[in-house]
């Protein structure tokens, strides 16, 4: 038996990018979080400090979820063919298959790319996309 004092417990996903501030919007508006305080977008015509370093996201509950670190270069994802693996993705769920096809939508609207389309399996309907930086995430019906 494992001593829940003695373990770390997860804080939050970190995601690499070459444009923190546009990854954190993609999956901001996607999943409906918010911004760390202090981490909201600059008024217009001001420097983006934050988002040329570090931005972070929560639910609106204030629970961290996903962060966002600006790095100089990264190669993009190949997966599932080709030389740069995806090294870690997203699952997201809707409740049904009406669900995931309106989903699809937002996500095109939002800068996202379709890779796979499996939204017919009768088992496990879902489709495999591409956020805005290339990382690849999963939504299924659960």
């Amino acid at each position: 038996m494992v001593n829940r004092e003695r373990v770390p417990s997860l804080r939050q996903v970190v995601l690499d990018c070459l444009d923190a501030r546009s990854l954190a919007e993609f999956y901001r508006q996607l999943l409906g979080f918010v911004y760390r305080p202090g981490d909201e977008p600059p008024e217009t015509g001001e420097v983006d400090e934050r988002g040329a370093d570090w931005l972070a996201l929560r639910t609106p509950g204030g629970v961290p979820r996903l962060a966002f670190q600006q790095v100089g270069q990264l190669p993009e994802v190949t997966w599932p063919e080709g030389p740069v693996p995806q090294q870690l993705h997203l699952d997201l769920t809707v409740a049904s298959v009406e669900d995931l096809a309106a989903q699809h939508h937002r996500v095109l609207i939002l800068g996202g790319r379709l890779l796979h389309d499996h939204s017919h399996d009768p088992d496990e309907p879902l489709r495999v996309y591409a956020d805005p930086a290339g990382h690849p995430f999963c939504i299924f019906v659960a």
